[in-house]
């Protein structure tokens, strides 16, 4: 049989400083004469917000605003949305926000050209393409500018489902401004850097990585280490967080043709059962899953080591050379003062089993560099837990 990879990607991307202020052309070059603005209340009162409404009036185009987006957008506030936007009937959608108001307006998108409800698509393919969508991200980390999927939580099962389809959920248009994330806060350059970096490294290393993605994830990596503790410690060097930008987009393609595994499947648990941001999520437990990984496939972890740029000592073997890139990622979450799992609120030595059962039992888990079990996942986390 003839091996084939599939390498999805259909969003037009506009990249560099002031790009936000163009959205009001693009909409008028896009046909696009009424748009619903999905963000959050905090962003619906910045000056980027502000910048984006009057490149909409400039260009004489219909805007709405509706703000409840949170940080792991819920199925019945999508519903809520959707039913807004058929009553006014727009003809597109612009999400303005990290991960939550991207995924948040795609389902949206989905739920009105397909009909029935957010927890009726889940987990299952579409049949229409979603409403037109314009993704501007105002982070660094999920790339959700470029997938096609949305993580969506089910509150009633405490479960993230995904909606998505990699023909019919495309965003049509990805604005990024890195302007807009000059003024991000340290804890959130932290999280979604890592959560950034946590998607290149997981493309790189499940089982069904392709050379296309594997030279987007390597150059990922190699961009993150270079920039992400700059933009850290200095949050208006403009030519790290452009940088940051570019490579979070860039692990957006990488993983949406290629997948995540255990540290994602384990983040998703978190996240849904205790409304953990999902760049915290990963960040958790990016080391850990690495270090298991590691014996399935040295190879793949001495590349990301060189990607990292990481020194190789004379002698060293590969595993040796693949482990430090687990005590650099360690290391980057200390420097970034990034949560433990002591520091999230509701976990507890109690409920490990059933993080454990959950996590085994999501189907990211399949696809992880190394057949990964219940068991695995228990000792995972009580080693990460007590790992000062």
């Amino acid at each position: 049989m003839l091996e084939t990879n599939n390498f999805f990607h259909a969003t037009r991307i506009v990249e560099g400083y002031g790009v936000l202020k163009t959205v009001g052309e693009e909409c008028n070059h896009l046909g696009f004469k009424k748009v619903l603005v999905i963000t959050d209340s905090f962003l619906a009162s910045s000056e980027h917000y502000k910048v984006l409404k009057d490149s909409l009036d400039k260009e004489n185009v219909v805007n709405y605003l509706l703000t409840n987006v949170k940080p792991n957008p819920r199925a019945e506030d999508c519903d809520e949305m959707a039913a807004f936007a058929k009553e006014n009937h727009v003809d597109a959608l612009i999400a303005l926000g990290g991960g939550s108001a991207m995924d948040q307006a795609k389902a949206v998108g989905a739920v009105v050209t397909n009909g029935k409800t957010t927890i009726e698509w889940g987990d299952t393919e579409l049949e229409k393409k979603i409403l037109p969508l314009i993704c501007i991200p105002t982070t660094s980390g999920t790339g959700a500018e470029v997938t096609w999927c949305a993580v969506i939580t089910d509150t009633k099962r405490q479960y993230k489902m995904t909606v998505g389809d990699p023909v019919h959920m495309i965003p049509t248009l990805a604005i990024c401004d890195p302007e807009i994330t000059l003024g991000l806060p340290k804890s959130l350059t932290a999280s979604c850097g890592v959560d950034a970096l946590t998607h290149c490294i997981e493309a790189y290393t499940v089982q069904v990585h392709q050379p296309i993605t594997d030279a987007l994830a390597l150059k990922g990596i190699s961009m993150i280490s270079e920039n992400l503790e700059k933009a850290y410690n200095d949050g208006s060097d403009r030519n790290a967080r452009r940088n940051m930008m570019i490579a979070s987009t860039i692990g957006g393609m990488s993983f949406i043709s290629s997948n995540v595994g255990a540290v994602h499947a384990f983040a998703e648990t978190v996240g849904a059962w205790f409304d953990t941001p999902h760049g915290v999520a990963n960040s958790l437990f990016l080391p850990y899953v690495m270090e298991y990984n590691i014996p399935a496939c040295p190879e793949r972890f001495v590349d990301i080591a060189c990607a990292m740029g990481l020194k190789r000592e004379d002698g060293m073997t590969d595993e040796e050379y693949a482990l430090k890139t687990v005590e650099y990622v360690k290391a980057l979450n200390r420097k970034l003062n990034i949560p433990t799992i002591r520091d999230i609120k509701g976990i507890t030595e109690e409920n490990f089993e059933t993080i454990a059962e959950r996590s085994a039992n999501n189907v990211l888990s399949a696809d992880n560099a190394r057949k990964i079990t219940k068991e695995d996942y228990l000792n995972l986390i009580i080693k990460a837990y007590n790992d000062k």
